[in-house]
Parts: structure tokens; C-alpha cells; sequence
């Protein structure tokens, strides 16, 4: 047994590991909306897992230090024929399966699929947002969502009206529908009564199927008087977030009861609250808020209120070490070698580990950093697997003295010559 190391199988890991990551996040980038997380998420780690083991092994057949020459000359044409099986199939089907896993909610956690846009229509907006940009940021928060939410609108002043009950956004046709309505309404002089927008949003709310996650947007320029104790009492009990935004309240001459109440609401139902003088910016606080639903992968920033669950975080890194200890497991297999198998598997969990840890505290929603943060858990998962042979001793040239040995026996024209079990085991599975 001997520790010993290819340079160039190293080298070449790492520019698999770089093209891995990249063609992963084109595969993030262009394929989240269309397919579900736990597809993208398998393609990517299996995507990740082909291009490290094509590159190792084109750097064997260059320099077969670790596997030997009698490899190189008898038995690469089995491990191009494993390569697709055991690195993309096998960590695509693993990274699906334990993506799907940690999508799984527990407790009382639900994805939110159903969101409420409660905005005010009073008398006051004609001062706050005269040209009434509220509801073009209603309008482009509907335009991004997933064929899988659903969304309700309701308009209020001293009366809640719901403009649009809840819909699924399937199609471009279903969200025309949405923006036909919010275009018809016109603006009135009348008060503001948050707390019947509150109640007129839960009884939708209740009609939906408990297991569907709901939140819902309130944003309002005023103040009433409100029962938080009663009206939030329901959102409570189902853990439906409300999110609120002051449009003007915290602005020279603003209304800072109005202000104090919106806190109140987002705190008292686990929501978070939003302070915006200026209406043109209403479309990016609408982003922002749909951006921090509940949304976690194993490869992108968890938000939303499992963002700061031990749980999801200590599964992140049990589950990437997982598939880093399979991607070293699949590259032995594809060099038949049960030594090697066992040294990458051991320091693919090694590296599985620190990248892991590395997503799980580098991720902060920032894409380009974001980005780099995945490019580099690539590149330790590819360096740290390939360089543990000095740690992990393997099997002295025992390829080549199984084929010293048989070919011998060949040369000689011995009959019914068996390989010897100690060769076998040297030289693979």
C-alpha cells in the first residue's frame, strides 16, 4: 500500500470541477421556473459529477499513475463505458432524491402557494401615489410568479373589495385576467379600515386547502383603529406571514401611529415591514418580498422562515457531504479499482463537508457572489477527493501484476489458468 498522488489528476478535477459549475449555473439560471428544484438541483450535481470524472479520466489516460499502464492498455474502454452510469445517473438520481428531502416541510412549515395582495384604495393615495404605481407593482409581482402560487387581490378604503378571488397563475392568460382587473379600479375618497382588509383576506385565505402555504402583502399610507389580538388571531394560528408597507408614513409629515400599527401587524404575524417614501419604488419592495419567500436548495440561499433553521442547516451539510463521499464512490467505480474507491469516497465526504459548510454559510442571495460561493464548494470538492490518496494509502501497482501475471500464463500457453483471488481483488470490485 502506498501514498502516492497524480499532479495532473488533480489539475484536471479542478477544470472539471470550473466547467461543472459552470454549465450549473446556466442550469439554475434558465431552468428553475419551468422544472421543479429537486430536477434542477439532480441535473446540477449530476452535471458536476461527469465533467470531474471525464477530466479524471482523461488525466489517467495521459498519466496513469494512480491506476498503472496495464489500465491505460487494457481496461480504459470499461471505464469510458461506466463513466455516464456511475457520475451523471447516480448523482443525478442522488441529488433529486435528497433534494426533494430537504424541500420536505417540517412541523407546521409550509411553502408559501398562496399570496394575498391587500392594498389601500383611499382617498390619501391620491397624495401618496397620484400615479398610482402601487398597482403596476402589483402588477409586475404577479408577472414572476411560479405557474404553482396562486393570488388573490383585494382593494380597500372603509370597505375591503375583492377585485380578483384566488386564481393560479398558469399562463400569461391567467395573469392578463389579473392585470384587467387591478387596471379597472378607479380611486375614491373614502377612509381607511385595515382591520376589515384583514378579516375579507382570511376568509380567502380559509377557503384554500390547509396544506397550502398562504402569506399575504397589506400596504397602506394610514391608520385605523385595529383589534390586532382579534383580527391577527387566525394568521396566527396558521402561521400566514403579513407582510406590510408604509407608503409616506415615516416621511416629514407622515402618519407614525399608521407606521407603528404595519410594525405591529408584521411582528405579530412573523412578517416583515417596509418603509418606502417614494411610490416609484413600490415595484422593488414587491420584489424583495417575493425574493424572501420560503424558498431553500440545497444549492441556493434558504429564505424566508426556515432561513435560520438548525434542521435545514445541519441537513444542507449532511446531505452535500453525502454526495460528495458518492462522487468519490463513482469515480473508483469508473476506474474498477476498490482502493481508489475507498480513498476518494473518504475524501469526497471530506470535502462534501467543507462545501457544505461553505454553502451553508456563504450563500447570502447576492447571484453574483452567490455564484462564487458555488464555484469554489466545486472546486474543494474536486481538489480535496482527488488529493487524498496521500492520505489514504492504495494498492501498489496491482493492476499490473494481475496482468504481469496473466499474461504470463498466456505467453506460456498454460491451460486452464485462473487468475489468483489476490489479483482479483487488487484490480477492482
Amino acid at each position: 500500500m502506498q501514498r502516492k498522488i497524480n499532479w495532473l489528476l488533480v489539475l484536471f478535477s479542478l477544470i472539471g470541477g470550473a466547467v461543472g459549475s459552470v454549465i450549473g449555473e446556466l442550469l439554475l439560471a434558465q431552468l428553475f421556473e419551468s422544472l421543479p428544484g429537486f430536477v434542477v438541483v439532480g441535473l446540477y450535481f449530476g452535471i458536476l459529477a461527469l465533467s470531474i470524472g471525464l477530466f479524471c479520466l482523461i488525466a489517467e489516460m495521459i498519466s496513469p499513475r494512480l491506476n498503472g499502464a496495464s489500465w491505460r492498455q487494457r481496461y480504459v474502454g470499461t471505464s469510458w463505458k461506466l463513466l455516464v452510469p456511475v457520475t451523471l445517473v447516480m448523482l443525478l438520481l442522488a441529488g433529486t432524491a435528497l433534494e426533494f428531502l430537504y424541500e420536505l416541510n417540517v412541523g407546521r412549515a409550509r411553502s408559501v402557494k398562496d399570496i394575498v395582495l391587500i392594498i389601500d384604495n383611499s382617498g390619501s393615495m391620491q397624495e401618496t401615489d397620484p400615479d398610482d404605481r402601487r398597482y403596476e407593482a402589483a402588477k409586475s409581482l404577479v408577472a414572476q410568479m411560479d405557474s404553482s402560487k396562486q393570488v388573490a387581490v383585494i382593494m380597500f378604503n372603509d370597505q375591503p373589495e375583492l377585485i380578483q378571488p384566488f386564481v393560479r397563475v398558469r399562463d400569461q392568460g391567467v395573469k392578463n385576467e389579473v392585470y384587467a382587473a387591478i387596471d379597472a379600479l378607479e380611486s375614491t375618497n373614502s377612509g381607511t379600515d385595515i382591520g376589515e382588509a384583514l378579516q375579507s383576506s382570511m376568509e380567502q385565505i380559509k377557503e384554500q386547502p390547509g396544506s397550502r402555504g398562504a402569506m399575504a402583502i397589506l400596504l397602506s399610507d394610514g391608520v385605523s383603529a385595529v383589534n390586532t389580538a382579534e383580527v391577527l388571531a387566525d394568521y396566527q394560528d396558521r402561521g400566514v406571514a403579513v407582510n406590510t408597507i408604509g407608503l409616506g408614513l415615516s416621511s416629514p409629515g407622515g402618519n407614525i401611529e399608521g407606521a407603528t400599527l404595519l410594525k405591529e401587524i408584521a411582528a405579530l404575524t412573523g412578517g416583515q415591514y417596509y418603509d418606502e417614501a417614494d411610490a416609484s419604488n413600490l415595484t422593488f419592495v414587491f420584489q424583495k418580498i417575493y425574493d424572501n419567500l420560503d424558498k431553500r436548495t440545497l444549492v441556493t440561499e434558504r429564505t424566508g422562515t426556515m432561513e435560520n433553521s438548525t434542521y435545514y442547516m445541519l441537513l444542507r451539510i449532511i446531505f452535500v457531504l453525502g454526495l460528495g463521499a458518492l462522487l468519490g464512490l463513482s469515480l473508483g467505480m469508473m476506474f474498477d479499482n476498490r482502493h481508489l474507491a475507498k480513498s476518494f469516497t473518504i475524501g469526497g465526504a471530506v470535502s462534501g463537508l467543507l462545501a457544505g459548510l461553505m454553502l451553508e454559510f456563504g450563500l447570502s442571495g447576492w447571484s453574483v457572489g452567490d455564484a462564487m460561493i458555488r464555484l469554489l464548494a466545486c472546486l474543494v470538492l474536486a481538489a480535496v477527493m482527488t488529493m487524498f490518496t496521500l492520505v489514504v494509502p492504495i494498492e501498489a501497482n496491482g493492476v499490473r501484476t494481475a496482468m504481469r501475471r496473466r499474461g504470463a500464463a498466456l505467453q506460456s500457453g498454460k491451460a486452464g489458468y485462473e487468475e489468483p483471488a489476490k489479483d482479483r481483488r487488487n484490480r477492482g470490485f
